[in-house]
């Protein structure tokens, strides 16, 4: 029979240390990868806004046409996006989110619908204007710019049955006002599953603008001084986002202390949070 006492204490410490860099792209994209290589790259993957209420911002996509012999005739359109619990993507129409800025994004007529031929590529000017009387308070704001493929090409699958193949990519938006600077992520509890062998760590970003970072945990044995330290977790959160990652152990019976840190590039702290447990 297991048994199973914990005893959780959550700490933060404040300390200056080396910014951390976090370089991650993220490629929202529905596509059927499929033998004849039709497919379509979209870059950059993500497009960071800052400006203040009335000021209009304008930056560059690119759509490439990476087939190898169909034309594509492609659509750009608007979305909102939000994150889970888990950290995964949930999709909603455009406007329909309070945090969402697709209503202040304007694109040019002829680039909403056009045609590719297979290696030829486009640039997409988007602008962003934030409204001089927002709605609401928010210092951050979100959306999800579309390109989609309007005549599915003939294929096989990998039965060599014929089927039908679109794509959808999608672009990450971000909009923050200027004065908006400070993150700040918050641990909630730690805690340790014995029937799973798993370690649950939750927590929610209490600032107003975006927080991404990563989790690394190391778990010493009170017992023999053996150390295990888990692979590390990237996450993104937006403002009040909750977050819920549970981190796999491999342990053999004993007392241990856990320590798990929240690094996501503040110049001037990380958190951290300890669990001392038994597993017997």
């Amino acid at each position: 029979m297991l048994q199973f006492l914990q005893h959780f204490s959550l700490i933060t410490y404040f300390f200056m240390k080396n910014i951390f860099q976090l370089f991650c792209l993220f490629f929202f994209v529905f596509i059927f990868n499929s033998k004849a290589q039709t497919g379509i790259s979209v870059s950059p993957p993500r497009l960071y806004f800052e400006s203040a209420a009335g000021i209009s911002n304008t930056e560059k996509i690119t759509v490439t046409n990476v087939s190898a012999k169909n034309s594509l005739d492609l659509a750009v359109s608007l979305g909102d996006w939000e994150y889970d619990l888990k950290g995964e993507n949930q999709m909603h129409p455009a406007n329909s989110l309070p945090s969402s800025c697709a209503g202040w994004i304007t694109i040019k007529k002829e680039d909403t619908y056009f045609s590719l031929a297979p290696g030829e590529r486009r640039d997409i000017e988007m602008t962003i204007t934030s409204p001089t009387l927002p709605k609401e308070n928010l210092a951050s704001h979100t959306a999800l710019l579309y390109v989609s493929q309007m005549n599915p090409v003939d294929d096989l699958d990998s039965e060599g049955a014929n089927i039908k193949v679109s794509i959808r990519s999608g672009i990450k938006i971000f909009h923050k006002k200027p004065e908006a600077k400070k993150k700040k992520i918050e641990i909630t509890d730690l805690k340790f599953d014995a029937a799973q062998k798993t370690l649950t760590l939750n927590f929610e970003n209490q600032a107003e603008i975006w927080v991404d970072g990563k989790v690394t945990a190391d778990i010493l044995n009170a017992g023999n001084g053996k150390k295990t330290t888990l692979d590390p977790i990237i996450f993104y959160t937006m403002p009040g986002n909750k977050r819920e990652i549970s981190l796999p152990t491999t342990l053999e019976k004993g007392k241990y202390t856990a320590t798990v840190i929240i690094d996501y590039g503040d110049a001037e702290n990380l958190e951290m949070g300890e669990l001392n447990f038994s597993y017997e």
